[in-house]
């Protein structure tokens, strides 16, 4: 059955503020909450058993929120310091490896999020621009990196805006499908590297800016620079005090790199409580407890299937909005689902319609499950709601 549990008192109460209802409209929502719950349980029961089975390789934590409420919650101990034994586990931030660092931050209940922090980027770019009314994302990204010169004459390059770094569609030519351990990978060199930014810029056009998506985390990366250019402040002290304060999120890591920048295309770690939060942000078209924190307008943009049948090579169609995949859309471009994804197993998934959120933390990097915790919720969950 499902889990309803104490966690909920200390949870849901600072998770979402409710607007205050009727009782004649209290009595039929607390009947159709009912309804949708007895209709998960099984399937909840059935995933959490797959996962105690295996099947979904090595799973950290499972959470299930339906309409404000805290429907399960699975913690799973997995032990990787045996598992990795047969890898390299220096000790250094992007050894995928080293238990220190994954995918717990230094036996902490901080998770590694890889990039879901692009999504979060992208949160924290939208509060930017709400708060900055002289930028848009129709600016030009160039004049905005500063102090850097790297061919930043090229034509192409000039005309590359913060839009098309939203979108994946920046014309630089990345490499980011192959294996993260491939030494021609573009994300493994870029984390290798002293200088993130230099790296990013120095790499040449291969398209016109805004014509093709390319997923590259470097775009992300220039993102978190120009956000520092627009309000003065480096991305995790604005989100420290845009973000996690009015969200109550006081502790989380978020990796800096050698350059003095911080790695905003993976590099944020969050309790997957904590995760669950923005996921209710979201879900409440940016609002939290009634206020504001990221506008209606960001939210919706954000999560709209604005490039459709991207194709990247992990995954299976879907469609792509400002650094969230939509991977359920109608031909008339309305959203079914969104998530932010990451690297082994890392999912926020929304599906706005049935007020649904889910949370996975993994960290199946090495082997590859029978199956993947990513269908989850279109193959499983969803089809249980629909035939409740």
């Amino acid at each position: 059955m499902i889990k309803k549990l104490s966690f909920l008192t200390l949870f849901i109460v600072t998770l979402i503020g409710c607007n205050s209802k009727n009782k004649d409209k209290e009595s039929i929502e607390d009947t159709q909450k009912v309804t949708s719950q007895n209709a998960l349980s099984a399937v909840i029961d059935s995933i959490n058993s797959d996962i105690n089975n295996g099947d979904y390789g090595l799973i950290d934590r499972f959470m299930v929120i339906q309409n404000d409420e805290l429907l399960a919650d699975f913690k799973y101990h997995q032990d990787y310091e045996t598992t990795v034994k047969k890898h390299d586990t220096a000790n250094h931030q992007y050894n995928f490896n080293n238990t220190n660092w994954h995918p717990y931050y230094k036996e902490s209940e901080l998770h590694t999020l890889q990039s879901v922090t692009k999504s979060i980027t992208s949160i924290l770019f939208g509060i930017a621009l709400d708060l900055n009314k002289g930028y848009n994302v129709s600016n030009k990204a160039m004049p905005l990196l500063n102090n850097n010169d790297i061919d930043l004459k090229n034509e192409r390059k000039q005309n590359i805006s913060i839009e098309d770094l939203l979108t994946m569609r920046s014309g630089l030519q990345w490499n980011e499908e192959t294996d993260h351990n491939d030494t021609t990978n573009d994300c493994f060199r870029l984390e290798s590297s002293d200088n993130w930014i230099e790296y990013v810029l120095s790499k040449p056009m291969d398209t016109i800016p805004g014509t093709k998506f390319v997923y590259n985390g470097g775009g992300t990366v220039l993102l978190g620079k120009i956000l520092r250019s627009i309000t003065g402040k480096r991305i995790d002290h604005w989100a420290e005090e845009k973000l996690f304060e009015p969200l109550g999120i006081t502790d989380y890591y978020w990796k800096e790199t050698p350059d003095g920048e911080i790695d905003t295309e993976g590099g944020l770690y969050l309790k997957a409580e904590d995760l669950a939060k923005i996921g209710s942000l979201f879900l409440n078209k940016g609002k939290w407890n009634g206020k504001q924190i990221v506008s209606e307008s960001w939210v919706a943009t954000s999560t709209s299937p604005l490039l459709k049948d991207v194709k990247p090579q992990w995954q299976s169609v879907t469609g792509y909005g400002y650094q969230w995949w939509i991977p359920e859309y109608t031909d008339n471009g309305k959203t079914n689902i969104y998530s932010a994804n990451g690297y082994g197993g890392q999912y926020l998934m929304i599906a706005p319609e049935h007020n649904l959120i889910i949370v996975f933390n993994g960290w199946n990097i090495n082997d590859e499950p029978k199956k993947s915790t990513y269908r989850v919720l279109q193959d499983r969950i969803i089809p249980a709601l629909k035939h409740k």
